[in-house]
C-alpha cells in the first residue's frame, strides 16, 4: 500500500471507530473519496453543505413544522438547483463520490440521501436512511409513515409505495419484510456505499481501485470475511501475493468447507509456491 493510500485508511479508521452515532457521515463519505481524487480539499467540500444548508433555510417559514422545512430543503436541493438522480449512467463511479455529486449534482440514491442529511443536519432537522433492497430512502426520525425519495426529486412515499417499489426493482424476486425499513447505522451506510464501488470496480476489472475499496470496507467491518476473502483474490490479480496469503489464510481458518475450502486451500498452495520461488 502506498504511503499516501496508507494515510487515507488511517484517517477513514479514525473517522468510522467512534460509537456509531458519533460517526460524520459527510467527513467518512470524503474521505473515501480522497482515495480516488487525492487533491480532494475535504474542508472545502464540507463548507458546501454549509452553504447550501444557509440557503435552504431562507426558504423556510419561521413556524414550519418539520416536515414543511424537509419539503422546502428538497424544494431547493432538487427542484432549484437541480441535483437528480443520474438514471442514464446510474453505474459511473462518479456517482458513489460526495465530492462529484457536490459537483455534477448528479447522483444515485445513496450519496444522495446523503446530501440530504447532512444539509438537513446543520438545520438541526433528524433524518434517517433506510436501506430498502436496491435502493435507498431517508426518513425523518419523528415521522414515521413517510419516507423521502432523493433520487426522484425527493418525493413522499407511502409505505405501500415503499413496497411497490422494491418489487419493481427486484422484479417480484423478493417476497416483502417490514425489516427492510428498518433505519441504517452509519457503519452499515457506509459499508453499502464502499460495496456499490467495490462491485463497479470488479465489474469494470479495475483491481486496484477494488482492493483500495475493500481496505477501507475492512475498516468499518474488520469481521467481514467475506470481504478478506474477495480482497485476498483481488490482491492475487495484482500480483500482491503475501497480502493475498495473509488474507487468504485467514478466512480458510474461519471453518469454510466444501468446495469452496478446497479451492482457496488451493490458493493458498499457490501463493505459497509464488513466494518460495
Amino acid at each position: 500500500m502506498s504511503p499516501e493510500c496508507s494515510s487515507i485508511v488511517v484517517d477513514f479508521r479514525q473517522a468510522v471507530s467512534v460509537p456509531d452515532n458519533q460517526i460524520d457521515l459527510g467527513l467518512a463519505a470524503l474521505i473515501i473519496s480522497k482515495h480516488k481524487y487525492t487533491d480532494l480539499d475535504i474542508k472545502r467540500e464540507l463548507r458546501l453543505f454549509d452553504s447550501l444548508a444557509s440557503v435552504a433555510e431562507t426558504r423556510m417559514s419561521q413556524n414550519s413544522d418539520p416536515l414543511q422545512k424537509i419539503n422546502a430543503i428538497n424544494t431547493y436541493l432538487f427542484e432549484e438547483i437541480g441535483f437528480r438522480g443520474n438514471d442514464q449512467d446510474y453505474y459511473n463511479p462518479k456517482n458513489s463520490y460526495l465530492n462529484e455529486v457536490l459537483a455534477t449534482r448528479l447522483g444515485i440514491p445513496i450519496t444522495l440521501s446523503l446530501l440530504c442529511m447532512e444539509v438537513s443536519k446543520r438545520l438541526s432537522i433528524d433524518l434517517v436512511s433506510i436501506g430498502m433492497p436496491g435502493h435507498i430512502v431517508i426518513q425523518h426520525s419523528e415521522i414515521t409513515d413517510l419516507f423521502i425519495d432523493p433520487f426522484h426529486g425527493g418525493i413522499l412515499l407511502s409505505k405501500e409505495e415503499c413496497i411497490e417499489r422494491v418489487k419493481s426493482i427486484t422484479q417480484g424476486s423478493l417476497p416483502w419484510k417490514d425489516s427492510y425499513l428498518t433505519p441504517l447505522t452509519n457503519h452499515e451506510f457506509l459499508a453499502r456505499m464502499l460495496r456499490n464501488l467495490k462491485s463497479i470496480y470488479l465489474k469494470e476489472s479495475c483491481y486496484s481501485e477494488a482492493q483500495h475499496i475493500m481496505d477501507l470496507l475492512l475498516e468499518v467491518n474488520p469481521e467481514a470475511l467475506s470481504e478478506r476473502r474477495d480482497r485476498g483474490i483481488v490482491n492475487f490479480q495484482l500480483g500482491n501475493y503475501r497480502d493475498s496469503l495473509d488474507d487468504l489464510e485467514i478466512y480458510l481458518e474461519s471453518g469454510i468447507s466444501g468446495a469452496e475450502a478446497s479451492s482457496i486451500t488451493k490458493l493458498i498452495w499457490k501463493l505459497r509456491d509464488l513466494l518460495s520461488a
